[in-house]
């Protein structure tokens, strides 16, 4: 054998690379394949089926149209178990399956300590019911002091899961990584979950954490997680603790990366950010769906403009570089106020923000640059584009103002924007930006605007963008399901604009040859 194969790192590469239907193959070449195979073939499971199936099928039968076992395991087949579990880094437990049911008796009749059977997993996904009693069995295996991540879904809470959940801070004591999902659409607060909190609580190390249904009592035990950086909250029940305002004044969270809100209500939202003291984080993202009931024209725009007040006011305005806020409701109505938008000024490190409402947002050339001069390291921007664009009806940027735009936020490196591409008077076509372009950008969304000239639109976007390479179009999708003359022909010039943009970057790379 070559010297090379003798070294373990060379090993393990070779196994990494070669295809998942190989390895076992690969492992009975040789011995020095042998390890170096089985630990890739069994690091990342999708399943607990290959656990199970390691085991000869004889080991099983039925009783009563139940799953036995037909003898208890000899210590070969334990040891065989072993073998294969220790190498384990991740499952992956999607659906249901009878495996599951399997492999709980054969954890029930394990002979050694619980946190021996998956001495070295790191990381437990488990999207179907983790509340039978089958399931509870395996997670009380599962749970062991390597395990840094873990998702599970409760739909609802069992006797049995409980008793093994209120172990988790004991069990997994390194835990840094928890999504809680539901499985399914939620009916109203879950009476379980102050019980589920308890065991939460007590994970010192936790940095990340996805919960649903959390009330004040809740909220005041995830700000005590002291290693906390990531928080997920959904508030999407048809009843919410966050449905009136709260009585106390919280804490707030004082040191936090990334905050993100699911909410179906406005006032929940309010409410939430109502009771905050301070929020402390770089990145705060929200996340509109159905509401339980859509309030008026003028009562939508009110509320958000209301909301943006209340989070300048509670957000450390220093320390928070994104913000994100996506409505995924297509009946919302459009905001044609720019001056809502004004509270998010006071943001003055913010790098990136990103605002998709499902109709269109009103704004001016001179709203525009307004709204963008206090943004100095703005690199991402993007505000809905993906409607069709009625100019009887809103107001949209021209090129004037992404002119004025790139002047203010010289560090842009994406940039989505419905704007008006047929008002091009006053801008020099050979040096449309004058000493104002940006290499930075590779990104590049206009919505679907309609455009007249798509050979003067591609001069005006190399002019401003030399290192752009096309117009993203994927707005058009959505204009697609609204077809009449006009749009049809604004897409065939937008691809026109493309075609353009292609030809000016391929005669920029072309060298130049001197000819004598």
């Amino acid at each position: 054998m070559h010297p090379a194969l003798r070294i373990l790192e060379v090993l393990d590469n070779i196994s990494l690379y070669v295809g998942q239907k190989s390895l076992p193959a690969l492992a009975s070449t040789c011995r020095a394949f042998e390890n170096p195979a089985l630990n890739v073939l069994w690091r990342n499971l999708e399943s607990v089926e290959p656990i199970v199936k390691c085991l000869p099928s004889e080991l099983f039968g039925t009783n009563r149209k139940f799953p036995v076992l037909q003898k208890p395991l000899d210590h070969k087949m334990w040891d065989t178990l072993s073998r294969y579990t220790s190498r384990v880094h991740s499952i992956t437990q999607s659906r249901k399956s009878k495996f599951i049911e399997l492999l709980s008796l054969i954890i029930l009749s394990y002979p050694s300590a619980p946190t021996s059977f998956f001495p070295n997993l790191r990381q437990l996904t488990w999207f179907t019911d983790a509340t039978t009693h089958d399931a509870a069995v395996f997670l009380r295996m599962a749970l062991v002091p390597s395990l840094l991540s873990l998702t599970v879904q409760i739909s609802p809470a069992s006797p049995a899961f409980l008793s093994v959940f209120s172990s988790l801070g004991t069990l997994c004591p390194r835990l840094q990584c928890m999504t809680l999902d539901h499985g399914r659409s939620i009916d109203e607060p879950s009476s379980n979950l102050p019980f589920i909190m308890q065991p939460i609580s007590q994970l010192r190390h936790l940095r990340g954490l996805d919960i649903w249904g959390v009330g004040i009592q809740e909220i005041q035990q995830i700000m005590l997680l002291g290693a906390l950086q990531r928080l997920v909250l959904a508030m999407v029940s048809p009843s919410s603790a966050w449905d009136k305002p709260s009585p106390l004044q919280l804490p707030g969270f004082r040191n936090l990366r990334a905050l993100t809100i699911k909410v179906n209500a406005f006032k929940r939202l309010m409410n939430f950010f109502s009771a905050l003291t301070i929020v402390r984080t770089k990145k705060v993202t929200v996340r509109l769906t159905h509401p339980v009931t859509l309030p008026t024209h003028a009562r939508v725009s009110t509320m958000f403009s209301e909301f943006l007040a209340i989070l300048q006011e509670r957000c450390d305005n220093n320390k928070l570089e994104f913000f994100t806020f996506t409505a995924d409701i297509t009946t919302i109505p459009e905001i044609t106020e720019f001056g809502f938008f004004t509270s998010l000024r006071a943001f003055r490190n913010l790098t990136h923000l990103d605002i998709e409402w499902g109709s269109g947002i009103s704004m001016s050339d001179k709203e525009l640059c307004y709204l963008t001069e206090a943004w100095p390291k703005l690199q991402v921007l993007r505000i809905c584009c993906c409607f069709t664009v009625d100019l009887d009806t809103i107001t949209v940027p021209t090129f004037h103002g992404l002119i004025c735009l790139l002047r203010l936020c010289p560090a842009l490196t994406s940039l989505t924007l419905a704007i008006d591409a047929t008002k091009l008077d006053g801008i020099d076509l050979k040096c449309p930006g004058g000493e104002h372009f940006t290499h930075h950008l590779k990104d590049l969304t206009l919505g679907n605007s309609i455009i007249d000239s798509p050979l003067n639109v591609a001069l005006i976007l190399s002019g401003l963008f030399p290192h752009l390479e096309q117009v993203n179009l994927d707005c058009w999708d959505t204009a697609l399901l609204l077809l009449t003359y006009h749009s049809t022909l604004a897409i065939e010039h937008w691809v026109s604009v493309n075609d353009f943009l292609r030809g000016f970057s391929v005669v920029r790379e072309r060298p130049r040859h001197i000819v004598s």
